[in-house]
């Protein structure tokens, strides 16, 4: 059962640097283009907000394969939300 919590633990983090991964296109669109037009800010927000919490999550109860997984996604997630900010009436 601990193999298995294990594995479990790994694939969230990992899962965590995929999700990261996916939110380049967006934040690549936004910066070059220099507009946010369509992104929801509140969407991204609560993205941010649930990495913060995982973030957490993983230092509370000594989980260390899930923080860079969740410091990727939120760089990643905050860069979108960041550009959207900076753009949003572009």
């Amino acid at each position: 059962m601990e193999l298995f919590k294990e594995i479990i633990t790994w694939l969230f983090g990992t899962g965590m640097v995929i999700n990261g991964l996916l939110f380049i296109p967006q934040a690549i669109k936004i910066w070059t283009s220099k507009q946010a037009k369509g992104v929801s800010i509140p969407t991204f927000a609560g993205f941010n907000l649930l990495q913060i919490i995982g973030l957490i999550h993983g230092f509370v109860n000594n989980v260390p394969e899930l923080i860079p997984g969740m410091i990727v996604s939120l760089l990643l997630c905050g860069s979108v939300t960041v550009g959207a900010l900076v753009y949003k009436d572009k």
